[in-house]
């Protein structure tokens, strides 16, 4: 069956019918916060349960309990702190028990009520989710670049952000519900933020030799310069969905998300989300979320032997390569063949063959995605 939400329970913080409408007329009462597209989707995140068991923003002590500990003051596992700066100017203005309204492109989005304010030490947090302070990291230099000003209080939702992937967006009731009718007992998350490769594809189905379904779930939002574009990953994976998978095997939806690149600690929080949406399995790359060279190979599977209480199931593959002699994808376990037959690649050759203007041959990309990612005058994000 699908798993139980983290904590036992789905966090649900949305205002529905005519308490919403008054809820939104309220807005120009109070002190607003207009938020970026990041701190918008952790909103919605917290609101619908996918970042259970939060109802709202962290507190200082809970931060530090996630810092120290990876765990919040309840012992539950938690890996990466959620937490809401604001600029000094609101900072100065509010205070610990006020309720402010929270806004995205000035429109009303979710109401806070402020349990704590405070500072954080930048650089020992980001010593500790990313395990450096180097501002070439795109995660410590998105912390560096807030203003050292953090509310924490609980949240509720009164109006969605605009969704142009409408239509590829389910919410963890609906994920949960919908595996349910199609009879699903085992199901495997995948996390991607690429366009799939030969790679993707056996290790995805390698976890569907032994599960029911295979939950597919590309971050759609903000990453970083050389990352594949949200349009050319959805429309990717729908030409290599249709073509290469049996029917009722795969669900895919986006989670609207901001990458981090916190390796290991963000491994384990991208398998709690997809125990949020109702996996029972997560599928975890050997270099998961990784950047650069700030993590060790398989420090993200490492990991999880701290977590035995984290209530869903790792599932490791090693990296996979084509083998001309065996004739398709294979790994170390199962090949026997030297390295004059193995093909092997990483995301980055892959990118960086596309930029010279090489189409990926079929021994490393599907010819249905290869196809999609051409037709892109450019399938990266630049800025």
């Amino acid at each position: 069956m699908v798993s139980l939400p983290h904590g036992g329970k789905l966090v649900n913080r949305v205002v529905e019918g005519s308490k919403r409408e008054a809820r939104v007329h309220e807005a120009n009462e109070v002190i607003r916060v207009d938020l970026d597209e990041s701190q918008a989707a952790d909103i919605e995140n917290i609101a619908y349960g996918v970042y259970s068991p939060l109802e709202g923003f962290m507190t200082y002590e809970e931060v530090l309990d996630v810092l120290e500990d990876m765990r919040l003051p309840n012992d539950l596992p938690w890996t990466i702190p959620i937490i809401l700066n604001v600029p000094n100017d609101v900072f100065s203005l509010i205070k610990e028990g006020d309720e402010i309204c929270l806004t995205f492109q000035d429109k009303p989005i979710a109401y806070l009520t402020i349990e704590e304010k405070y500072s954080l030490d930048k650089k020992h947090f980001c010593e500790k989710v990313f395990k450096t302070y180097d501002p070439q990291h795109p995660g410590v230099l998105r912390i560096i670049e807030k203003e050292n000003k953090f509310l924490g209080g609980a949240i509720e939702l009164v109006g969605d952000m605009p969704n142009l992937y409408e239509r590829y967006f389910l919410r963890p009731i609906e994920t949960r519900i919908l595996f349910i009718e199609k009879g699903w007992k085992t199901i495997a998350g995948f996390q991607t933020r690429n366009a799939p490769h030969l790679g993707h594809e056996y290790i995805q189905k390698a976890a569907l030799v032994f599960i029911d379904g295979l939950f597919i779930n590309p971050v759609i939002g903000k990453k970083k310069i050389g990352d594949f574009k949200d349009d050319v990953i959805l429309r990717s994976y729908e030409a290599l969905i249709s073509n290469y998978y049996p029917k009722d095997t795969v669900v895919m939806s986006i989670l609207r998300y901001e990458m981090k690149y916190a390796g290991p600690r963000e491994a384990v929080h991208h398998a709690i989300m997809r125990k949020n949406f109702g996996c029972t399995h997560f599928i975890v790359g050997r270099d998961h979320a990784g950047v650069g060279n700030y993590y060790k190979p398989y420090e993200a599977w490492e990991i999880f032997n701290m977590f035995p209480d984290l209530g869903i199931t790792p599932l490791f593959v090693s990296d996979s390569f084509y083998c001309r002699k065996c004739y398709g994808m294979v790994t170390e376990t199962i090949c026997p063949h030297g390295d004059e037959h193995r093909m092997k690649f990483s995301g980055t050759q892959i990118r960086q063959m596309i930029l010279r203007g090489e189409r990926p041959p079929p021994e490393i990309m599907r010819p249905e995605v290869a196809d999609v990612i051409m037709s892109f005058p450019n399938p990266f994000v630049e800025v």
